[in-house]
């Protein structure tokens, strides 16, 4: 029992000594040459000023533009160490859960730096992934900054939310799409739970977590106002025409009403400086439709 106790803590210990050299391993952030994994974190590294520093990143990480310009990783469990080290990073900024195990471990024992952040799902996430990624690059003012911006673009969707409460709530539905054959209906713990919320409206995927199979009897008890997806989703059912070939859907309100709305994916569901106004988009694509 006592052997076994002291090789699990020097096991914890070799793996935590290996953490902390490589997280704390002295470089210029300003000189650093840096790739991001997961479009949130890739978001505000840019948003911090650091854009022309990042040298490769995922396929998640859309916005900026000129991001898609880059080299890519690949997509999480796609992505291997050899095609990072290939690239020649001084640092690692990922989303949590983004990187495997193995692959971490590989960069951990090459001296890179690595970190890790949680992917915001609320708007005080986002704030705190600010400040988080602010601090670690040594910004804290610019992260301020970025902050009171969210601030003031929050104060306007609460006061365009609050202006309209007396239209009554639509009830929304997300729905995500990856081709006709593979369709699911949001439901609690979800970005899309948390956006339609900020923006005023009634989730309409009550009593269930995550995503579930959208069945014709699922869409039709809910019989949502809009049917709200991401344009890349809705693309491949064949755009607004193909909504009708998901079966039940021609027998909600928000179809017979045509109110289908779609927005880009990253934008929407990211989480990150502009979801307030992702949000007040929404707010007003379902007051004023």
């Amino acid at each position: 029992m006592i052997k076994n106790l002291f090789i699990l803590s020097l096991t914890t210990l070799v793996f935590y000594s290996c953490g902390q050299s490589n997280t704390e391993t002295a470089i210029n952030t300003k000189e650093a040459k840096i790739i991001t994994a997961g479009g949130t974190v890739s978001e505000i590294v840019s948003a911090l000023g650091f854009q022309n520093q990042i040298i490769a990143t995922d396929i998640t990480s859309t916005y900026p533009s000129d991001l898609q310009k880059l080299p890519s990783i690949g997509y999480r469990n796609q992505i291997k160490a050899e095609g990072i080290l290939a690239l020649g990073p001084d640092m690692v900024l990922a989303e949590k859960g983004y990187l495997t195990e193995d692959v971490t471990q590989q960069l951990l024992s090459t001296g890179i730096v690595l970190r890790f952040f949680d992917k915001p799902q609320q708007i005080s996430e986002t704030y705190r992934l600010i400040s988080e990624l602010g601090e670690f690059l040594e910004v804290q003012e610019k992260a301020s900054q970025l902050n009171e911006a969210l601030q003031d673009d929050e104060a306007a969707l609460k006061a365009y939310v609050s202006e309209n409460n007396g239209k009554g709530k639509s009830k929304v539905a997300f729905v995500m799409a990856r081709g006709l054959e593979t369709v699911f209906l949001a439901g609690e713990e979800t970005f899309a739970a948390s956006l339609i919320e900020m923006a005023g409206g009634e989730f309409a995927g009550q009593g269930f977590k995550d995503f579930i199979p959208l069945t014709p009897e699922a869409i039709v008890s809910v019989n949502p106002d809009y049917l709200l997806f991401f344009d890349s989703g809705l693309a491949t059912i064949g755009g607004k025409e193909g909504v009708s070939q998901i079966r039940g859907i021609d027998q909600t309100s928000a179809y017979q009403k045509e109110r289908i709305l779609a927005f880009d994916g990253h934008y929407l569901s990211g989480f990150g400086p502009r979801v307030a106004k992702a949000a007040l988009e929404l707010a007003k694509s379902i007051r004023e439709n």
